[in-house]
């Protein structure tokens, strides 16, 4: 029963975490109309979906992922990810370090690239978890340790 109770709250956690990615990342992107920011460059459909991929993968690693993981590689695929939704015009930081005009010239070509190999990178975070979780979970505990 407590295994039951854990899953149930590991899904929660994950569900939650793909609600607030999708809503708080597309918002700050601009991806739809809000108050708090404005998009220079048009969004379409493709940010929206890779979005949508990117909060569901950050979502089933938080319910997947163990107390010993390593979170550098969806770190690494969300933040890419989210660059590659994001407005290049408007990120300051992006504006800073390269300028508008390199940016509109090289950047936003290939902005849709960098946002699905942020989603792949999540991706493959989220199959490493899940293949050392069901390893961890088809091995028999060793004498002393505890469960993950």
């Amino acid at each position: 029963m407590k295994a039951m109770g854990e899953r149930s709250v590991r899904t929660l956690k994950g569900a939650a975490t793909a609600a607030a990615s999708f809503a708080g990342l597309g918002t700050v992107a601009a991806l739809w109309d809000n108050p708090f920011f404005i998009r220079m460059v048009p969004a379409g459909t493709m940010e929206i979906l890779l979005l949508a991929a990117l909060s569901a993968l950050l979502g089933t690693f938080v319910a997947v992922r163990r107390r010993e993981c390593s979170v550098g590689t969806i770190g690494s695929g969300g933040v890419l990810g989210f660059l590659g939704i994001a407005c290049p015009v408007c990120n300051q930081l992006l504006m800073l370090l390269f300028g508008g005009e390199l940016l509109l010239t090289y950047y936003e070509p290939i902005r849709i690239y960098v946002a699905a190999a942020g989603v792949l990178i999540a991706g493959g975070a989220v199959w490493i978890e899940l293949v050392r979780r069901k390893r961890e979970l088809s091995t028999p505990p060793q004498a002393g340790s505890t469960p993950a």
